[in-house]
């Protein structure tokens, strides 16, 4: 570690699981991404001016934060400029660009409205927590990280939705006043149960919540998909055939399911579900 470029440490304590440097780094970031998120959820109740201005001061304290983590993984990566187009990345530049913008145009009328919309883009940075199998607590099956990135996308989708539809409604439907309104209105539509005691009466909520359906429908499933894929290759040995190149077989095999040409693999009795 001593031997190490100033790059390469930095990389080091964003990758590293085991240490306490590294796991420090982890939890830290992961706290001030609840922080970030929970912050743009109490902006949506009544508080004092005195409280608004705080919480907008530890705001832009963690988004200059935040700033310096983005170059930081830019200084230390090994693909330089190039990592900037990575998706995480634009997550992290989306998530932090718009109180840049609002810092940048003080008191006109976009960052009283336009931006502050774009506030709920910050939920994209806890999709850094399903980058790897690896976490401060341990190393996860791909099962597992396959249902954390699911409850993730879910997460996200109803976030997201719900920020949008209460920044179009909060000032003219009266069952929409906080996020929480907003929040429990689009778990309501998206889950198909609809009470129907909180409705859109804007044209902008009625598109967010036509659009926020059609999102539904189409990302819910595909990532349900790929836990039933994870989910049934992982009682299969990850040995690949010299005929045909299938990667997975059942522990017991002898011979590939798709072309029948002998494989070689070890395997135990014993530890057979078969028997």
């Amino acid at each position: 570690m001593n031997n190490l470029g100033l790059g390469e440490k930095i990389r080091f304590l964003f990758e590293d699981t085991e240490t306490l440097k590294g796991q420090f780094t982890s939890l830290w970031l992961l706290g001030l991404n609840i922080l970030f998120v929970v912050l743009y959820i109490v902006e949506t109740y009544p508080l004092s001016t005195q409280m608004q201005h705080l919480l907008w001061s530890l705001e832009v304290g963690i988004t200059g934060i935040f700033i310096l983590e983005y170059f930081a993984r830019i200084y230390s990566s090994e693909e330089g400029l190039r990592k900037a187009l990575e998706p995480l990345m634009i997550a992290d530049l989306v998530a932090i660009l718009p109180v840049l913008l609002i810092l940048a145009g003080p008191g006109t009328s976009v960052s009283a409205g336009f931006l502050k919309v774009f506030r709920v883009f910050r939920v994209f940075r806890f999709f850094r927590l399903t980058e790897s199998r690896k976490f401060v607590w341990g190393k996860i099956s791909k099962t597992n990280l396959q249902i954390m990135k699911f409850v993730t996308v879910i997460f996200t989708v109803f976030f997201v939705s719900a920020g949008f539809f209460f920044e179009a409604e909060a000032a003219s439907n009266p069952g929409v006043e906080t996020f929480r309104d907003s929040l429990y209105y689009m778990v309501v539509t998206l889950t198909t149960v609809g009470f129907g005691d909180i409705t859109p009466v804007t044209s902008t909520g009625r598109w967010i919540t036509i659009l926020s359906i059609m999102a539904g429908i189409i990302i819910v499933p595909y990532q349900a998909s790929k836990i039933v894929k994870a989910w049934s290759s992982q009682e299969k040995i990850e040995t690949k055939c010299p005929e045909c190149g299938l990667k997975f077989h059942d522990p017991d095999a002898s011979h590939c399911k798709a072309c029948g040409h002998v494989i070689e693999q070890e395997y135990d009795p014993r530890e057979s579900s078969y028997l």
